[in-house]
Parts: C-alpha cells; sequence; structure tokens
C-alpha cells in the first residue's frame, strides 16, 4: 500500500477546518467522557441498574445535541431465549443517507465491567483522574472513549458540513450489555433491520499497536466459555480415614485440567485449530512490559509470540467454586465446578472448537470420574475481509489521524457479535477500531485511556466521515 500521509506533510486544505474543529472541541470531549465515566453503567443484575439508564439518557442527549439525526431513541430488546426478559438500554440515533451516499453504522457500548477490587485502585475507580497523560477510570478506555470518539467525531462534522449539507447516512448505536455477553443483540438488530441497515460499520472497541501508531484489527478470536463440574464421591469423608484409596473431586480435577496443555503451555486438545499467518515483530522484553509477567517466570507456548496470542487457540481456567482457605478442613472433596475458558482461532468455529475440548475432557476424565458440563457461551471469531474500499478508507484517515502508518492487528480477545453483525448485513463492510493501547488494562483496575491517542483516534473518525460524505455508494 502507498503512504497515505501526504508526502509534502501537509494536512489537504479540504480537512484543515474539519481538523481545527477537532481541536477546538477536545476539552468538552475529555469533559464528557469524564462525566459519563463517573456513571457506574454495570449490567450485571447485582448492581444498581438505574445507573445504566442513567449512561443511556446521557448518550441519547449528547447525540441529540449534534443536531444530526433524525430520531433518536431509548429502547430495549428481549433477551434471546430470555422467557420475555428485556435486555439493556441501547441507544440508536439514525439520520437517512441523501443523493447515493454511503450509510456507516458507528458502534460503541456504554456498559463497563465491574470495578473488581477497590483496593487495587491507585484512584477510586468512577472518579476520572489524570495521571502521567492518561485517563483512570473504569471504562475511560472499554469503552465509553469509543462512544465519545464517535460523539466528538459527529460533532466536528456538523460544525464544518453542517446538518442540512451532509448527505452521508450515519446511524448511532450504543449497546447497553457487551460486557455482559450482548444478550439482546441479536433481537435488537431484527427489531431494528430497517433502521440499522448500512454500508460500512465501524466498531470502537478494539486496540491499537501502541499510543502513537493506530491499528485496524483485522482478526479476533472467538470464545467458548463453560462450567465443567467433577464429582467422585457421594458425600464428604475424612482424608485421613480414606485417603489414599478413593479419589477426591479436586485430585481429579487437577490431573484432567492438566491434560489440556502439553510442557510447552500450548494447547493439547485435538481439533482445535490455529490460523496460519504472519505476524509483526513482537519481542519477550516488550511482552513483559505490557502484561507484568515475573522476573523468572517464563512465556508459555510456542511459535512467535504474536501467532501465540492472535492465531492460535487458548485454555484458561477463570473460576472454581471450591472451599475457601479460611474454611478448609481435612475432608475428601465429592465435587468441585470450575470455568474454562478458551479463546478459539480465527475461521473456526466456536461450536466446533467446544465439541473438541468436551471430548478431550469425558476421553481424559481420571478414576471414572463423572463431568457435567453447563453454562456454555459460544462467540464466533472473526476475519475482516481487507479487499474493500472501506479497509483502504479508514487506513487513509487513521495514517492522516495519527501521523503514522497504521498496523493489521489481531486481537486475541472475542468480539462475538461482530459474527451476527455480518449474518444480518452480509453487504456490510466491517472496520474494527478502537482507542485503547497496550497499557490500556481494560477489565483490569487502574484501568485507563491515554489521552492523545484519543485525540488522534477522534480526528482519523472525522476524516474517515468527510469521506465517505464525499463518496458515492458505489462500491
Amino acid at each position: 500500500m502507498t503512504s497515505a500521509i501526504p508526502q509534502d506533510g501537509q494536512i489537504p486544505s479540504d480537512d484543515d477546518a474539519l481538523l481545527e474543529a477537532v481541536a477546538g472541541g477536545f476539552p468538552r470531549a475529555v469533559d464528557d467522557l469524564g462525566r459519563l465515566v463517573r456513571i457506574p453503567g454495570i449490567a450485571w443484575p447485582a448492581f444498581d441498574q438505574t445507573r445504566l439508564e442513567a449512561s443511556a439518557e446521557e448518550i441519547a442527549r449528547l447525540a441529540e445535541e449534534t443536531g444530526l439525526f433524525d430520531d433518536v431513541s431509548i429502547s430495549r430488546a428481549p433477551v434471546a431465549d430470555g422467557d420475555g426478559e428485556l435486555g439493556q438500554p441501547a441507544v440508536l440515533a439514525v439520520r437517512r443517507a441523501r443523493a447515493g451516499r454511503p450509510t456507516i453504522m458507528l458502534y460503541a457500548h456504554h456498559d463497563v465491567q465491574p470495578p473488581g477490587d477497590d483496593e487495587l485502585w491507585e484512584t477510586p475507580p468512577f472518579e476520572p483522574t489524570v495521571r502521567d497523560g492518561r485517563i483512570y477510570a473504569r471504562g475511560a478506555a472499554d469503552d465509553k472513549a469509543g462512544v465519545m470518539t464517535h460523539i466528538a467525531a459527529l460533532r466536528a462534522i456538523a460544525e464544518t458540513v453542517g446538518a442540512d449539507d451532509l448527505d452521508l447516512g450515519i446511524v448511532l448505536f450504543v449497546e447497553g450489555e457487551e460486557e455482559y455477553g450482548s444478550r439482546s443483540f441479536v433481537p435488537f438488530l431484527e427489531a431494528h433491520a430497517d433502521e440499522m441497515r448500512s454500508d460500512v460499520i465501524v466498531v470502537a472497541d478494539s486496540g491499537n499497536w501502541d499510543e502513537t501508531t493506530p491499528a485496524v484489527t483485522v482478526s479476533l478470536r472467538g470464545n467458548a466459555k463453560f462450567h465443567l463440574t467433577v464429582r467422585t464421591l457421594a458425600h464428604a469423608s475424612h482424608s485421613g480415614m480414606f485417603g489414599g484409596a478413593v479419589p477426591d473431586a479436586m485430585m481429579a480435577a487437577i490431573r484432567l485440567l492438566s491434560t489440556l496443555w502439553d510442557e510447552s503451555g500450548s494447547v493439547a486438545v485435538e481439533g482445535l485449530a490455529q490460523r496460519d499467518a504472519e505476524t509483526p515483530a513482537y519481542d519477550e522484553r516488550r511482552l513483559r512490559e505490557e502484561t507484568g509477567l515475573l522476573d523468572g517466570v517464563r512465556p508459555i507456548g510456542d511459535g512467535t509470540i504474536l501467532s501465540r496470542i492472535w492465531n492460535k487457540p487458548t485454555v484458561t481456567v477463570t473460576g472454581i467454586d471450591f472451599t475457601p482457605v479460611e474454611a478448609a478442613s481435612n475432608t475428601l472433596s465429592p465435587e468441585v465446578t470450575v470455568v474454562v475458558s478458551c479463546r478459539v482461532g480465527p475461521g473456526q468455529s466456536s461450536a466446533d472448537a467446544y465439541a473438541a475440548i468436551e471430548r478431550h475432557l469425558r476421553a481424559h476424565a481420571p478414576f471414572g470420574a463423572q463431568l457435567q458440563f453447563s453454562e456454555v457461551d459460544l462467540g464466533d471469531g472473526f476475519l475482516v475481509d481487507t479487499s474493500g474500499w472501506a479497509v483502504e478508507e479508514v487506513r487513509s484517515a487513521l495514517a492522516q489521524g495519527y501521523g503514522a502508518e497504521p498496523v493489521d492487528y489481531g486481537v486475541g480477545g472475542s468480539i462475538p457479535f461482530i459474527s451476527d453483525l455480518v449474518e444480518r448485513f452480509p453487504g456490510a463492510q466491517i472496520l474494527v477500531t478502537g482507542v485503547e493501547d497496550p497499557h490500556s488494562r481494560a477489565h483490569s483496575p487502574n484501568e485507563s485511556l491515554h489521552i492523545e491517542t484519543f485525540r488522534s483516534a477522534i480526528r482519523s473518525e472525522a476524516l474517515l466521515l468527510a469521506r465517505l460524505d464525499r463518496r458515492e455508494n458505489a462500491g
């Protein structure tokens, strides 16, 4: 690809006013982001759901204030297979295309992860704090910065192009339960299919190569998560009296789970696939810096580091129900339940991956232990078709907005709903972007947003919107 950065270092004159509008509106965008992250909108039922409603209302107000939309609404859809239960509030704002221009959907989500242990936060999780060029708060990066990237870019377009002269169609869709599994996502798409139909879909929920180098996410792993219960006894027994003759559930679970990996830590499950694709240079030093890997602890797996993160499957035990340390006694446990989370290599269906893991576990159950599988949650990965015109447009906009050529990026995490977007809107080109960087620590204590990355993301999206407004929808 030829460089998208002007060789003379000058920004095209058509974009001068647009970028000046972004610069002038940036302090307001930061203030609005701060107000959003102060609203602890968490979709888990154990948390105050009125805060999620307040978050949706604030975003709807921000969308209305742009003056660009024909309709702005907050609505809920039924949870898929939820027996009438409604999902969390989502904001949908629609502007219809004119003069043969394409329609772009701008996706983000306003719900956030629970904060976790407050003691692990250096500052309160819902009180945005600026430190060393970053904003620290839960949701500052994932994904309220995505929401505000859309809003701030739309403000710049409204200021420079104007609501009357803008021909581009725009759908702003801000979901309210992405962190809780997007349970009503498909019913919402079905209920609003005509309003939401788009030629280009920007999913602002991913990351960048580093603080100054943008990325276009071209691959995402899928996920297969489930609960595994291991049973060996009808009831608990004295470990001194019967230990050594009967296997307890924890012993069986440890032996069983250990079969999931080989000696290097690579997944050892027959039937799990990996993607064969080149990866950029990335060394162990950077891995240690970005992950906090302790001195003396070696990385796991084989192949290039990024191939392990982007292209290969993983299996992780993320939770366990067992006797807590303070209540431990000399007892042989009859059962134990663990949460197993698998990241599925891009290109393999999550259903096939789950079936392979279940077969493996049943085949390797030690001592005849009984296994039960429940709470199965599957989500397919995604491979971007990079041949479309929209990919070239976003690469060019990112290069100009950041002042650096973008990297084609793989993501080890999962965004399962993207496959739902592809299925419901098969003609749309999907662009996965974001404002996170390797130090954002999304989902972890001390989540943060790099302020200059946020500024560059807004510049890039505003440029993309302007380019699409000048483009006839002719493919």
